[in-house]
């Protein structure tokens, strides 16, 4: 379980609290307790004050007096001694809040990537993490409640902890997308742009070709590098009217980098609403839900996945580099997205990628990088 601003116990009242209580009801002065329990007025406001624990004896005697039991006064002791020792030192209240922030921050990792500002004091690393997350205070049980169960249903490949560095990195995808202007969001050009993708992937000057095709439909997208332990592809939300997509580069090759823009872009044409306001990809994930198996199928289509395997399973014992370029050719996709759908199927080594070694980030035009 994350730490959160509640993790520490409620304060506990001493056993002074309860007697002068007892002794209001009755209107009693201190003097008047010394004198029917036989102790010292010092002993007395010693006792009232909580500076020294209560006595059998004493616990005795206060049940004899207010008409209870020694246990009742011997617990409510003791159940203050324990919170006293439970209650943190400055040092121990520093220590907790920093653990907390890291616990869902992977700190280190974002001020190395200018995220977080950095800062030696306890003091600059609130205030980083405050403006960070547009807060006021470091309360972070509205993630808890709502984004967070949210994450960690939908997805097996995320618990409480990863899921909560994952949803730091969507904080930054959204801060990101909101400083980008596009035109007007076009969801019948974006399906046309989608049944026209593969032959993007024909050559290099393809992949910018199709970044530009994508703005003009109305879509963000732009390159943001995942944080460590998210494991994080992709991701896809909506950034007020207009639908977002991220790529983090995670694997560079020219074939991860088609599959997971088309994941993501199925995503968009398929999921996205109220219920479903963001998506989070680890699309090497081993579970599948319903919704990840038809972003799958779809961006398939989009690559002429189906296709290029029909063509080529009578040939997987010996797959020829003439006959990966023949099919490319035939079905105007790249080799590499060739050699990456039968990789991915486990029918052929990923070695064979070697032969088309593209690194995807490089043909993004730097426009797109964040």
């Amino acid at each position: 379980m994350l730490r959160t601003s509640q993790n520490r116990p409620a304060r506990k009242f001493g056993p002074g609290y309860f007697i002068r209580e007892q002794m209001d009801l009755r209107m009693w002065t201190q003097q008047d307790l010394a004198e029917i329990t036989g102790f010292t007025q010092k002993h007395i406001s010693e006792m009232l004050n909580d500076k020294i624990p209560v006595s059998f004896e004493m616990a005795r005697i206060l049940g004899e007096v207010f008409n209870n039991s020694a246990t009742y006064w011997l617990n409510i002791d003791q159940a203050y001694r324990l919170w006293l020792q439970q209650t943190p030192s400055e040092k121990e209240k520093a220590a907790d809040i920093r653990a907390m922030i890291y616990e869902r921050m992977p700190v280190k990792d974002m001020q190395k990537k200018g995220w977080l500002k950095k800062t030696t004091t306890l003091d600059g690393l609130k205030k980083a993490v405050l403006e960070f997350w547009g807060k006021t205070k470091l309360d972070f049980s509205d993630i808890d409640q709502t984004l967070l169960p949210y994450l960690t249903r939908k997805s097996e490949a995320f618990d409480a902890f990863n899921a909560s560095y994952a949803l730091t990195w969507y904080q930054k995808a959204r801060q990101t997308a909101e400083q980008l202007s596009v035109p007007t969001y076009n969801r019948e050009a974006l399906e046309q742009l989608t049944n026209e993708m593969h032959g993007y992937t024909q050559n290099e000057q393809g992949v910018a070709d199709f970044l530009e095709k994508l703005t003009s439909a109305g879509v963000k997208f732009f390159v943001l590098p995942h944080l460590e332990k998210t494991y994080l592809d992709g991701a896809a939300f909506f950034s007020g009217n207009n639908p977002v997509v991220v790529y983090t580069g995670r694997y560079k090759r020219l074939d991860h980098f088609w599959f997971s823009l088309a994941h993501e872009l199925a995503h968009v044409l398929l999921h996205l609403n109220d219920e479903t306001p963001f998506v989070l990809d680890n699309l090497e994930e081993n579970t599948r839900s319903v919704m990840e198996n038809e972003a799958n199928a779809l961006a398939a289509t989009m690559l002429k996945h189906a296709e290029i395997y029909s063509a080529l399973q009578h040939d997987l014992h010996y797959l020829s580099t003439s006959k990966v370029e023949e099919c490319a050719a035939t079905y105007k996709v790249h080799p590499a997205i060739v050699i990456g759908k039968l990789a991915h199927e486990g029918k052929v080594h990923y070695r064979n990628l070697q032969l088309y070694n593209i690194n995807a980030l490089n043909l993004i035009p730097e426009r797109f990088h964040h």
